[in-house]
């Protein structure tokens, strides 16, 4: 993987155009398996992840053409029901081409999803889902067997209100015969966002954006035409940035309401935060304010900016309390920042952080994709050079992301090995 060498204490200033949602669009890719037509997607980003998915549904059969930001799916011959530990080892949504194949050809073979090491990915509610639309599962030597010769709607709840496995059982859903409910669903943009991927389908999906959400079974989709949302982590990691380094950037093309919950907790720290339409600017303090956090499912705060905040709290005045309560091994990035100089204690899933601390560049490692995001917030605000190692995790989800920190004025660069 490439390292990135950042020197630190310079403030990023500056406006940036926010690229589309990796997490949206990454089922909304597993859905065109689910359609024999073509399909059409915009504001697709060209990030390590989706051509991690394009790979992925090239092995069941479903072929595609992906430029700058436009996804085109070719109409489908028959699918290949398989996705192999080749692929789905290097990504955590991978799994959610299982709703659609076992939807499409009445079988699915998966093995289980790798991605970043943050914790335990457990796919025990999509395969309960999966029970209750009548499928019958079978698990050895590291893959998921799904079959049911026809899908059949019915009442879902769900323990946790897991992303994945509502997206994958509504997928799944699409085809069954009658009607499916799913209670205690997620409610994320990124739910709503592939529900409107599915109506423009031809799909019968209600509810999406609630704990409920009802999908009334159809006989086929269609191919459509589709833009994806902006992405709210992106975007966030961006404000975060511009806080941290003491600076004033304006990320555009995002939707505001998306990002409640970093502009509440950036403006409890004392900075100044503007919306405006679809723009949303940070000006950052030299002092600003220690706080707490607790990640939750939507609409609390997020836990994929949960690092990144931690880095920025390091600077803070006084003590801020950060609780992770999505995934039990997200902390790994802690151990680095504390190599920076960070003042951080942690117990269980609990992070206590002293402030103000004097970071200074150090050489560091990259773990995991937020991780990573969250090590070049704290390089830019460290004396010095930090060198990021295994940089690569970094491009897993941000387009451009060393080019458009030097646009803003970061002094930032990509080492190749």
């Amino acid at each position: 993987m490439p390292k990135i060498k950042i020197e630190g204490k310079y403030p990023l200033c500056g406006a940036i155009k926010i690229n589309g949602s990796k997490n949206a669009a990454l089922p909304i890719l597993a859905a065109t398996l689910l359609s024999d037509e073509v399909c059409h997607i915009d504001n697709v980003p060209p990030i390590t992840d989706i051509f991690n998915m394009q790979n992925l549904l090239l092995e069941t059969g479903k072929h595609s053409d992906f430029q700058k930001e436009t996804f085109l799916t070719e109409a489908s011959g028959e699918l290949s029901p398989f996705a192999s530990y080749q692929f789905t080892n290097r990504l955590r949504a991978s799994f959610l081409v299982a709703g659609p194949l076992l939807a499409k050809t009445g079988f699915a073979r998966v093995s289980y999803p790798g991605g970043c090491p943050i914790g335990a990915r457990p796919v025990d509610l999509h395969l309960k889902g999966f029970e209750k639309l009548g499928a019958c599962i079978h698990t050895e030597n590291g893959y998921i067997s799904l079959k049911a010769e026809k899908l059949r709607g019915n009442k879902i709840y769900l323990d946790f209100p897991s992303v994945g496995a509502t997206e994958n059982l509504m997928m799944a859903a699409t085809l069954a015969k009658g009607t499916t409910v799913i209670e205690n669903a997620a409610a994320e943009p990124e739910i709503t966002d592939l529900a409107n991927f599915l109506n423009n389908m031809g799909a019968n999906v209600d509810g999406a954006g609630s704990d409920t959400v009802t999908i009334r079974g159809v006989e086929k989709l269609s191919g459509c035409s589709y833009s994806v949302i902006p992405d709210r982590i992106e975007a966030g990691t961006y404000l975060i940035a511009a806080a941290a380094t003491g600076g004033k950037v304006t990320v555009t093309n995002v939707i505001p309401e998306h990002l409640n919950p970093v502009i509440a907790k950036l403006r409890e720290t004392n900075v100044h935060v503007t919306v405006k339409g679809s723009s949303v600017t940070v000006e950052g303090k030299s002092s600003y304010k220690a706080i707490d956090i607790k990640t939750m499912p939507h609409p609390g705060f997020p836990t994929d900016l949960q690092a990144q905040f931690c880095a920025y709290l390091s600077g803070a005045k006084g003590t801020s309390v950060i609780t992770e309560t999505i995934f039990e091994n997200r902390f790994m990035h802690i151990g680095e920042l504390k190599r920076l100089g960070a003042k951080i204690v942690t117990e269980g899933r609990t992070a206590v952080i002293e402030g103000p601390s004097k970071l200074n560049g150090a050489q560091v490692i990259a773990g995991d994709l937020r991780g990573s995001a969250a090590l070049v917030i704290a390089g830019m605000m460290a004396e010095g050079t930090t060198v990021l190692e295994d940089g690569g995790h970094l491009f897993r989800g941000y387009h451009r992301m060393v080019e458009n920190l030097q646009e803003l004025g970061a002094h930032i660069e990509l080492l190749e090995q």
